[in-house]
């Protein structure tokens, strides 16, 4: 009995305390001096026992919002269609423009009170066919087939190809202390993904730099073309492709990818006598073209000049269905809105949902939106976004000043049943980077684990099959909690 008395005593305290909150909102609402108001809150919030009923209550609707999206969850069919119908959506493409379309159906029918198309200049890069490589096998006729892909935004070879001797490079350091060997030669670089990094976008960021400075940097020395080891430590052959950018001071010359076993079987031989490879590439570039960012809105209640935006790209590259990178993030995106307004949540801040134009080779898209939000002089509290696969949510991150980063940790014990049990510094995303550099906004990241990503990064293999349900819809619930406790609090 005692027991039964605590607990109906506590009972009664909560709603008492709850009472009192709602008065208290009430007076603000009316109140023509809100800092007074705003000091009531403070005060009362400061309350222990307030304190735990307003965790309870938010644990609570975060319930609801996982419950949800795991039981009614459209995200996993959203890609689906996305991937099999639409496919590849590099920048400039017919997939583009049909996966705009899909993506302003999809934010009006998953209830978004304002949707709309906003227009920005893209580039339209276009692969123009087959990339081939093979190279002659020393002391025989036959020419073997190397597994390659172009890499993105780069020129072709012409119609006829090149065949010249191979200078086999393990690192850059290497390459300026053979400078002399390079003039007419296709450079290869072969470089290996670090495997002693736990989170592998570290070894990503560490071999990234072959892929966007190797051409530049070969070309420099007279080169006449690039091959690069493939951005994985994947135990397959398949290519990974990607963005490369020239130096303006020199020749743009053919660049490829290779295959990890096949890079590990030239590299072999190349150790043992000289070798010619033959590469075919087609890659030009269009005149600029119009891509959009598809942006939905839900409307904020008390505060609709701040907003909140979370996302993922819309665009992919061409030799893949873009599965992971990001049609995971756009769906995820979509089935946040759809989630939030299944349940009745009405914000007190505006939310926007956005897939992001022209990330791959570009972007346009996320440069766009900064421009017009700076233009526009809106407040932007924080963006989140979603752009590193649709695996297992272990982790978000956070960048932001130090008083949002303690804000942002004591949010931690809400979230982390859902699997993102890790908060750390330092978080974003590529399409929301400029407006954190235009209006100094607080970024945050899903970071999903990492292990599995850099096995289909940019290639072939990243298709609908290689993603998994349960994993795509925990992605979304942490970031949809997130996306409520900032609108509930603020940073």
């Amino acid at each position: 009995m005692a027991t039964e008395g605590n607990s109906f005593a506590a009972g009664r305290f909560a709603v008492y305390l709850k009472s009192l909150y709602l008065f208290f909102r009430f007076l603000l609402s009316l109140s023509k001096h809100r800092c007074m108001g705003k000091l009531l809150i403070v005060l009362l919030l400061s309350v222990p026992g307030f304190t735990v009923f307003a965790q309870k209550e938010d644990s609570a609707f975060i319930k609801r919002i996982s419950d949800e999206i795991l039981a009614n969850g459209k995200a996993y069919e959203n890609l689906r269609y996305l991937t099999k119908q639409i496919g590849g959506r590099l920048a400039g493409s017919p997939g583009m423009v049909k996966s705009e379309k899909w993506g302003l159906k999809m934010m009006q029918e998953s209830g978004a009170d304002n949707a709309w198309m906003q227009e920005c200049r893209v580039p339209h890069w276009v692969r123009g066919g087959m990339d081939e490589a093979s190279f002659n096998v020393p002391g025989k006729k036959n020419w073997v087939r190397l597994d390659v892909v172009a890499l993105g935004n780069s020129l072709g070879t012409g119609k006829k190809g090149i065949t010249r001797e191979v200078l086999l490079v393990n690192s850059f350091e290497e390459l300026e202390k053979r400078k002399e060997e390079v003039k007419g030669k296709i450079v290869f670089y072969n470089y290996r993904f670090n495997d002693t990094y736990i989170n592998t976008f570290l070894a990503y960021r560490d071999a990234g730099q072959y892929r966007g400075q190797g051409p530049g940097r070969a070309a420099k020395y007279g080169a006449v073309g690039v091959i690069v080891r493939s951005l994985s430590h994947a135990a397959d052959n398949n290519p990974h492709t990607g963005a490369t950018r020239y130096d303006s001071n020199y020749a743009k010359i053919p660049a490829v990818a290779i295959g990890l076993r096949d890079a590990d079987r030239l590299s072999e031989i190349i150790q043992k006598s000289k070798v010619h490879v033959t590469l075919k590439t087609n890659g030009h570039f269009l005149p600029d073209t119009t891509g959009h960012n598809i942006i939905g809105e839900l409307k904020g209640t008390e505060f609709p000049d701040e907003i909140i935006t979370v996302g993922g790209h819309l665009d992919s590259w061409d030799n893949c269905e873009g599965a992971h990178d990001d049609g995971a993030g756009c769906v995820q995106t979509i089935e946040i809105l759809r989630a939030l307004k299944a349940i009745g949540f009405k914000p007190k801040r505006t939310i926007r949902f956005v897939l992001f134009a022209n990330e791959e080779n570009g972007l346009r898209g996320g440069n766009k939106y900064a421009e017009e939000a700076k233009a526009k002089n809106e407040k932007h509290i924080l963006a989140i976004e979603s752009d590193a696969g649709g695996f297992t949510p272990r982790a978000l991150g956070f960048t932001g000043s130090d008083d949002q980063f303690q804000k942002f940790l004591s949010w931690k014990e809400l979230i982390a049943p859902y699997g993102c049990n890790e908060f750390n510094k330092g978080g974003g995303g590529a399409d929301i980077g400029p407006l954190n550099r235009a209006l100094k906004t607080p970024m945050a990241s899903l970071n999903p684990d990492s292990q599995r990503y850099f096995d289909i990064h940019h290639a072939r293999s990243d298709v609908f099959e290689a993603v998994n349900k349960r994993e795509l819809e925990l992605g979304a619930v942490n970031m949809a909690a997130l996306i409520y406790l900032a609108d509930k609090y603020g940073l």
